[in-house]
């Protein structure tokens, strides 16, 4: 019997992405369980607020949910969603996440309005990215190129290379593709050039550990290869004390079904400068994810 519930409330950042993504698990959820009411709990965060300094000085990520975490546990909203990879490693007592869905585009895009490949860009190009992942990368392949702090929305983002303040600029392919602005994607950057963040393209739903009616509502959501991954990079990242300050890449894939499947994972960590970028790789079953990690 499916369990019953009034209503869910959506804990969610106001930016047009962030408002995508709760609005997607909205849908979802009223077309799982026809009659729940869902409605959308918009707040801005820390990290939206705070636009002048990288993360990396601020605080990190979590900005970007604290106060949504706040909020579930002040019984203000019911369920908090998230792109995964803004997701720290820890969780506040009372709260966890069940619930990884099924992964978006996980690649980096590389966006220019002049430049139709990273290889083109001339020496010393401004790029734009707010990310110590996505520079480390950037420098170990053009340590020409001059890396400048690029916070904000996508809208602001995009706004900033329009405006001439960079030759190119970072985003997710999956924000992106989501927002309906694929045309916008210049370049998918590979795997080989930029590997991906820990969680990127997967969206997850934070809620209360003790709300079993909530997670019960949420169970259909899931998407188990996505969180498989997922779970894997996130062990490296925990494994690393991993948060703003660390330029930490990970990204898993599975080959096979079954008993059989196989996970492959791949993960970088190096200085900001890229002369130092450590990679490693490591496979195994897929049901080792998190010890694999």
């Amino acid at each position: 019997m499916t369990p019953t519930k009034p209503a869910i409330r959506i804990a969610t950042r106001e930016s047009r992405l962030a408002l995508w993504q709760a609005e997607y698990v909205q849908a979802r959820l009223q077309k799982t369980h026809p009659g729940l009411e869902v409605s959308l709990v918009p707040m801005t965060t820390q990290g939206d607020q705070l636009l002048d300094s990288p993360l990396s000085l601020i605080g990190g990520k979590g900005l970007f949910v604290k106060e949504l975490e706040l909020a579930l546990l002040e019984g203000r909203a019911d369920i908090a969603v998230h792109s995964m990879k803004d997701v720290p490693a820890q969780f506040p007592p009372g709260l966890h996440l069940p619930i990884i869905m099924e992964r978006g585009d996980p690649h980096d895009a590389f966006v220019s309005n002049h430049y139709s490949q990273l290889t083109e860009l001339p020496l010393g190009a401004r790029v734009g990215t707010a990310s110590l992942r996505r520079q480390t990368q950037l420098m170990h392949l053009r340590p020409d190129l001059r890396i400048e702090v690029l916070r904000g929305n996508v809208q602001t983002r995009l706004k900033q290379l329009d405006d001439g303040h960079f030759e190119a600029i970072i985003l997710a392919c999956a924000g992106l593709r989501r927002l309906k602005l694929d045309a916008r994607i210049t370049e998918s950057l590979s795997q080989q050039d930029s590997l991906p963040a820990i969680g990127q393209g997967a969206i997850g739903i934070e809620c209360r550990a003790d709300d079993s009616q909530t997670g019960a509502l949420l169970a259909p959501l899931q998407h188990a290869d996505t969180a498989t991954c997922v779970i894997a990079e996130r062990a490296v990242n925990a494994r690393m004390g991993g948060n703003c300050t660390l330029p930490l890449a990970g990204f898993a894939t599975l080959q096979g079904s079954g008993s059989n499947q196989q996970l492959q994972l791949s993960a970088r960590m190096g200085s900001p400068d890229g002369r130092c970028l450590l990679k490693t790789q490591v496979s195994g079953p897929a049901t080792d994810a998190a010890a694999l990690g």
